[in-house]
């Protein structure tokens, strides 16, 4: 959520950022909605100045006799009464009018951001590792995995309809073991605090991550009200939500293992083979707190933080600058990792790592106050996967396929394998 503040003071400004994103200038209709408002509530407090000198008059009138000038005073103080409350109402109704407004504006890109209106123009910071050279056609994740017998698609289509998988075996024990690793690294290398957090949470909460009301459909909502979590960025961003930390308590740096939960409403026909795109996934999602000085340099951190988990599975990857077109709609800048997946013959996204500025800090009211001072400041909010768990046992599968159909288990895996080298083409440990 924007300042209304900085929009006031330089609109030319917030319109030619919001331009580098492709969107239309906004500041015109939000200046007049709060001109509006400003001039209901300053309206409303003349009526109030004027309504209670009236009422000290009312005193004086009856007591001088003078019924005239006491009924006709009595009747201001009563006009003034409906007035103030009118205007109120008034003054209320282009307050949320303009909050609605402010809550659908995505945030402003920092200028080291390159500027373009999709994917085609982010830029390729670095790579890493070598892309294997097969002496055979490398398969897909779900081809090797259907092949083995622990990957099916055709049962969870029964229970729970398209975009579901489910996965038994050494499979099964391949995705858990990726997933702590992540945890355990995250948290005895790279110092974050692990945390496990519900999936279920309020309307608000969805709010002040910027999910809604934009992004509602991209959801699921419950009967009564509460929305499932599409990342634990929304509930591990939130834990400071209406509070004041102490400049001291700052960085904050949170990671947990979540199941996620998306409708994938704007991605028909994309990704339907396999377990890329799911409706119902697991991510170890990173989120960092921190004064706004230090949000770039979080970024970087956070961003080697994920890269180092890919580096140490042994999987190629490249990191991206994405373009203003391409952001999210809370991110000031954003790096996606991109892993080598052979079956596809591409990179494709396995993080995403953003810097949000204060645009999720004042939508929940979450802020710090430095030492020494009086006036509390909004802190800058980071988020991450590190990594999207699926994704990578996909990557760990196609880079690590050999031409009998077994996989190469990645060292630092082996000790939550049970020492297992690789999953045989049958679908065993060996």
């Amino acid at each position: 959520m924007h300042d209304i503040r900085q929009i006031r003071e330089n609109p030319e400004a917030f319109d030619a950022a919001l331009s580098r994103r492709g969107a239309a200038p906004v500041s015109a209709e939000i200046l007049a909605v709060d001109e509006s408002r400003r001039a209901k509530i300053k309206a409303a407090e003349d009526a109030l100045a004027e309504r209670n000198a009236a009422s000290k008059q009312v005193g004086k009138a009856k007591a001088s006799g003078d019924e005239a000038e006491f009924e006709r005073l009595r009747a201001l103080v009563a006009d003034k009464k409906a007035e103030i409350a009118r205007l109120e109402e008034e003054a209320k109704a282009e307050d949320a009018r303009l909050n609605d407004l402010l809550l659908v504006i995505p945030n402003l890109p920092l200028d080291s951001v390159p500027e373009g209106a999709d994917e085609d123009a982010n830029q390729e910071l670095s790579r890493w590792g070598e892309i294997p050279d097969f002496p055979f056609a490398p398969k897909e994740h779900y081809q090797l995995g259907e092949a083995m017998g622990l990957m099916d698609f055709e049962t969870p289509a029964k229970i729970s309809g398209a975009r579901f998988m489910m996965l038994t075996g050494a499979l099964t024990r391949l995705h858990r073991a990726l997933a702590q690793f992540m945890l355990d690294t995250h948290v005895d290398e790279n110092g974050l605090e692990e945390t496990w957090t519900p999936v279920l949470v309020r309307p608000e909460t969805m709010l002040g991550t910027g999910q809604l009301p934009k992004f509602a459909e991209d959801s699921y909502q419950t009967t009564n009200g509460w929305w499932l979590i599409p990342t634990a960025e929304v509930t591990l961003t939130s834990i400071p939500a209406g509070e004041i930390l102490a400049e001291g308590d700052l960085p904050k740096r949170y990671v947990a293992w979540s199941q996620c939960f998306r409708s994938e409403a704007g991605s028909a026909g994309r990704d339907t083979a396999g377990i890329l795109r799911q409706h119902q996934f697991e991510k170890v999602e990173m989120v960092s707190i921190t004064r706004p000085e230090d949000g770039e340099a979080e970024l970087e951190r956070m961003t080697r933080c994920a890269e180092g988990i890919l580096e140490a599975l042994g999987l190629p990857y490249r990191r991206m600058l994405l373009c203003t077109g391409d952001m999210g709609f809370g991110a000031r800048r954003t790096h996606d990792l991109e892993v080598w997946l052979p079956g596809q013959n591409t990179y494709r996204e396995i993080s995403s790592v953003s810097l949000c500025g204060d645009f999720q800090s004042r939508r929940m009211n979450a802020r710090f106050r430095r030492e020494g001072e009086k006036k509390p400041e909004f802190p800058s909010t980071l988020n991450g996967s590190g990594l999207a768990v699926g994704r990578t046992l996909i990557a760990v599968m196609e880079n690590g396929q050999q031409e009998d159909g077994s996989i190469t288990i990645p060292e630092v895996l082996r000790g939550y394998m049970k020492g297992a080298t690789k999953i045989t083409a049958e679908g065993a440990l060996a």
